[in-house]
């Protein structure tokens, strides 16, 4: 125990800005032996809360851990996350896939605009990005390769839209955001409808671009009319997934259910459709759930670990620390927004969304609040610099999602084909900060 103690006198003789530095520094050496983020949180929060305050600093710390992981509407997380794993293993994408020809077959570079919108659809069911690029690696970049499409912006096409279920309701970064800055998720979820749908569009604006610019990029139209038959039974696997999300979003903008509530609907409705499909076996069920249990069980280790970390420098004055090192750069709120984006970019190419999210913004949103901003706009604005962390090099999580469904890409092809959509999300970032107004706030 004097040994405990006599390690915290020395702790705090460092003095905050020194304690800062040796608890970053530690963090990257941790990291960089290959140890999970949530155990070097986890670690290095302990080793500071003995070593600056002491034994008797453990509860406070496993009290704010506790409060996380216990609020209700983490409830949604695995809701959210089920539905990605059972359509991951169900025909629905497919289906949903075949079924947008119907509305994209006679545009040049058809097939990649109704991977967007089928991006789009499947975001709004579940709000898991992982499975949504693989799942459109599996299914729209070999038709697309096969087709004749430009390899560059087939792999784009998937990596950036299959990226969309960071912005698009109901989205886990939104949830996540909403959980640590203490706001309104279904107000967060409101404010990033349209940014989100707008980010959509400017990619689906750049296909039809390069298609009719640089025509050598995208095959030729099929001229061959779809018969009767084919558009009813390609209709009949668009219902059931706009069903699911008329009922997830209806119920959570109609104030009918809250998110939580509302991600359980979602789960039931996408089972019952795997039921009247067809498709639905208890293999299916119990592979679902063992995925979303690995799944959730890295968010909320994350989670855990940062939420000490953050309680253990909150204590030590860090916070504060921070904040004012932030405002003091400038006198003018876009330039400190700016930075904080910044901060956000360097940090998204080497760390996990979620605890990028759980580590700076009990900082930042602080700060924004304290700036006269508005919080929910700040959280589509980090959301959209997440879209940026996805698909950024060299740990661009995208590339290496569609990397292991298409082991013949090199990694180094799959980033270059990501550039020019890395740089329209860098400018849907920029409208969204100097014209907040998107947002409806």
């Amino acid at each position: 125990m004097s040994d405990i103690l006599h390690l915290g006198i020395n702790l705090q003789e460092l003095g905050i800005g020194w304690g800062t530095i040796v608890m970053f520094a530690m963090m990257v050496a941790l990291l960089l032996t290959g140890m999970p983020l949530a155990f070097v949180t986890l670690l290095v929060a302990l080793i500071f809360a003995l070593g600056w305050f002491g034994p008797m600093s453990i509860p406070l710390i496993t009290s704010r851990v506790y409060s996380f992981v216990s609020n209700f509407v983490f409830v949604s997380v695995p809701m959210f996350v089920l539905m990605a794993a059972i359509l991951d293993r169900s025909g629905i994408a497919r289906d949903l896939f075949d079924a947008m020809k119907l509305f994209a077959g006679r545009v040049r570079g058809g097939v990649a605009v109704q991977t967007i919108f089928v991006a789009v659809i499947l975001a709004a069911m579940s709000g898991i990005i992982g499975g949504e690029i693989v799942l459109l690696g599996l299914i729209a970049l070999p038709q697309m390769l096969r087709l004749g499409y430009d390899r560059n912006l087939a792999i784009g096409v998937v990596c950036a839209g299959g990226s969309l279920g960071t912005m698009v309701p109901p989205s886990i970064v939104l949830i996540i955001y909403g959980l640590t800055a203490n706001v309104s998720i279904g107000e967060l979820f409101s404010a990033a409808f349209i940014p989100g749908f707008m980010l959509a569009m400017f990619y689906v604006l750049y296909i039809l671009a390069r298609a009719y610019l640089t025509p050598h990029v995208v095959p030729p139209v099929d001229p061959t009319p779809i018969p009767s038959a084919e558009k009813l039974r390609l209709l009949k696997g668009l219902f059931l997934p706009i069903l699911v999300v008329f009922f997830v979003l209806g119920s959570i903008y109609g104030g009918i259910a809250s998110v939580t509530e509302a991600s359980a609907i979602g789960v039931g409705g996408v089972i019952l459709s795997t039921i009247l499909r067809g498709e639905f076996t208890f293999r299916l069920l119990r592979d679902s759930a063992l995925q979303t249990l690995a799944t959730v069980g890295m968010i909320v280790w994350i989670g855990i670990g940062a939420t000490a970390i953050v309680g253990v420098y909150n204590l030590m004055g860090g916070v504060n620390f921070i904040s004012q090192m932030i405002t003091g750069v400038s006198d003018n709120p876009t330039v400190i927004v700016l930075l904080m984006m910044a901060i956000l970019f360097f940090l998204g190419a080497f760390l996990d969304w979620v605890g990028i999210a759980l580590l700076t913004m009990p900082i930042f949103v602080p700060i924004i609040k304290s700036l006269g901003m508005d919080p929910v706009w700040f959280g589509v604005l980090f959301c959209m610099n997440m879209q940026v962390s996805f698909l950024s090099p060299p740990f661009g999580p995208a590339a290496f999602y569609l990397k292991s469904v298409t082991p013949d890409i090199p990694l180094g092809v799959i980033f270059r084909a990501l550039l020019p959509f890395i740089a329209l999300q860098v400018l849907a970032v920029g409208l969204l900060l100097f014209f907040p107004g998107i947002t409806g706030r």
